[in-house]
């Protein structure tokens, strides 16, 4: 792929803050674990040395086409849940920065074919990985009631998760959901005109995650993250809803997603995280402006003790 082109597929994210996470070191391995465009893992080897590496995950095959011709560069099409098993298998025993843009990539949303937006009417599908696991129509036609409405409310955080749910249900009792359109037709009425698009995004966005296992996979990788970054080594995550930002806070002040900081016989926290900031970053006006993407984004960004 041309370099520059990789904005047509993915606009990255707080691009310079994130990267400066990282504190690239001469001779350092470097894991970018959301490689989409890759915009970020062209900016991580713009700055890195010729003795360095980085290893780029990704799970969609569409993003193989943004592969970047490097030595030091190596593709893993794989989720990066998978971080440790991979580096085993590459002979990596530590690295010394991770980056992790957790967003759904533009290119999700803008391919027709996918179902990840409302915009379009497309089979109702999801799946980041193409080839495995069940589909947003398998969930919304097989789910009961009660898991469904769990979904809705855990992860879209809508209030009217059980309504929402009770008119899936209905609505499949009739035909069933294979399609964006149909899904729309089955809950609009519950949803307030002024609210429609925001409370349709929240509900796309719960069963995106469903299908995907995402808080499953973060968490995985976040432990592995931790466990493989050796001292000093930073992690920078940037997130976009407030249950990836916990587990990412948590992650930072204490080394684990549930945030429990254990201390030694002197009271003395044994945390294997440190947080950089206080408050995590967010993008500029312009950026805001320029990515309408980014509104929602929060950076992170720690270092291990």
């Amino acid at each position: 792929m041309a370099p520059g082109n990789e904005n047509v597929y993915h606009k990255p994210v707080l691009l310079t803050e994130s990267v400066d996470g990282l504190d690239i070191k001469p001779g350092g391995v470097y894991v970018d674990a959301t490689f989409g465009g890759g915009g970020h893992s062209r900016e991580i080897l713009r700055r890195m040395d010729p003795t360095a590496r980085l290893f780029s995950f990704d799970q969609d095959a569409d993003a193989e086409r943004n592969i970047v011709d490097d030595k030091r560069f190596c593709f893993v099409r794989s989720n990066f849940r998978y971080l440790k098993n991979w580096m085993r298998y590459y002979g990596i025993d530590h690295i010394d920065g991770l980056l992790a843009d957790l967003g759904v990539s533009s290119h999700h949303f803008d391919d027709e074919t996918r179902g990840f937006s409302f915009r379009f009417d497309a089979p109702i599908d999801m799946r980041m990985n193409k080839r495995a696991g069940r589909t947003a129509a398998d969930i919304l036609n097989e789910y009961d009631e009660e898991k469904l409405a769990d979904v809705f409310y855990v992860y879209g955080e809508l209030k009217n998760a059980r309504r929402l749910a009770a008119a899936v249900v209905k609505a499949r009792t009739e035909r069933p959901i294979a399609t964006t359109t149909d899904l729309l037709n089955a809950i609009e009425q519950l949803m307030p005109k002024e609210r429609q698009k925001k409370d349709m995004a929240k509900v796309f966005q719960a069963l995106r995650i469903e299908v995907n296992r995402e808080m499953e996979a973060l968490k995985e990788m976040l432990a592995s993250a931790v466990e493989l970054l050796g001292e000093g080594g930073r992690l920078s995550v940037i997130t976009y809803h407030s249950l990836e930002d916990r587990m990412v806070k948590n992650v930072m002040k204490s080394g684990n997603v549930e945030g429990r900081v254990e201390k030694d016989f002197f009271g003395r926290s044994s945390a294997a995280m440190t947080p950089l900031q206080g408050k995590p970053t967010v993008p500029s006006a312009e950026e805001q402006q320029d990515n309408p993407r980014s509104r929602s984004a929060k950076l992170r960004v720690g270092v291990k003790k």
